[in-house]
């Protein structure tokens, strides 16, 4: 019988390079339309889409009562100030380095279940997330300069990891019982409200057409960053601790940077090789099977 570890290795695969190869279209999206009504279109079809999917597959999709304000927090804390920090940072910034503050989230979760639930980390878990910090590190600074004439996109960088590492342990606590395309797709359209409203009241008198290179652009971040990576994640989420699935996603700003060197001509060199050896040891000591106590958040 698999390992929750084993079960979730393909899903961290598919959402390492759907995410990854996301963050260089953001500036694409946006040169159109608002950051605004580009989040509330993509969450809004992307939700509607894999509620579409879980009925089309005889899934009831419904999420009882007593679960409902977990998940609407969650999805504010996460998806909207995810998406709009991460979008906005990826504009001031280059695209990769913005990837690379935006996936500081693993070591933001462990620390919020540690000061929040007690939950002291394993050594193995201190040296994974070590290892994932001394990446991010590796990566930030030749990016220094960037940060130091944007200092906005650097610290819109470091809350969208924030809000996306406080949504999951909310989630991860509440333990909801449905299926995760069901528990994605609510929370797409949860987050989906606030963003709908940003983006009529900002977007007032904008009211031109749009590019078929945009409309393409967003047709893809909807469908496949959007809908099927957080279907990826929030299966990852479900099947592995909090802190855990944080760390399974440490491989997504590499990929992110390749890629911004490939569409944007963003360096890439030694820094980030170093990076990259330092992110796959920390997958793997976090995602290889483990003798340890199951956390609390998981009792």
């Amino acid at each position: 019988m698999k390992t929750p570890a084993a079960k979730a290795l393909p899903l961290v695969l598919v959402l390492t390079l759907v995410w990854g190869t996301n963050w260089a279209l953001f500036p694409l999206a946006v040169q159109e339309v608002s950051v605004w009504t580009f989040r509330a279109v993509s969450l809004t079809v992307a939700g509607a889409l894999l509620l579409a999917f879980a009925r089309a597959r005889g899934m009831p999709a419904t999420i009882p009562r007593r679960h409902w304000p977990a998940v609407t927090a969650a999805a504010l804390i996460y998806l909207v100030v995810w998406n709009l920090a991460s979008t906005y940072a990826a504009i001031l910034i280059p695209s990769g380095q913005a990837a690379i503050l935006g996936f500081t989230m693993p070591l933001w979760t462990v620390l919020v279940v540690w000061i929040a639930f007690g939950e002291r980390p394993s050594p193995r878990m201190l040296l994974a997330m070590a290892l994932a910090a001394l990446g991010v590190a590796l990566l930030a600074i030749p990016a220094r300069t960037a940060y130091a004439t944007a200092p906005a996109g650097f610290l819109l960088g470091l809350l969208a990891g924030l809000g996306w590492a406080v949504g999951t342990v909310v989630l991860k606590r509440a333990n909801v019982p449905v299926p995760a395309l069901v528990l994605t797709g609510w929370q797409l359209l949860i987050a989906a409200l606030p963003l709908a409203i940003g983006a009529l009241w900002l977007g007032r008198g904008q009211g031109h057409a749009v590019s078929l290179q945009t409309i393409i652009v967003i047709t893809y971040i909807t469908i496949v960053p959007m809908a099927i990576g957080n279907a990826a994640w929030f299966a990852i989420v479900g099947l592995l601790p909090a802190s855990v699935a944080g760390l399974s996603s440490v491989m997504v700003p590499i990929v992110a940077m390749v890629t911004g060197a490939i569409v944007h001509a963003e360096p890439l060199g030694p820094w980030q090789l170093g990076a990259m050896a330092c992110s796959a040891c920390a997958l793997y000591l976090a995602l290889a099977k483990r003798q340890e106590t199951k956390p609390l958040s998981d009792r």
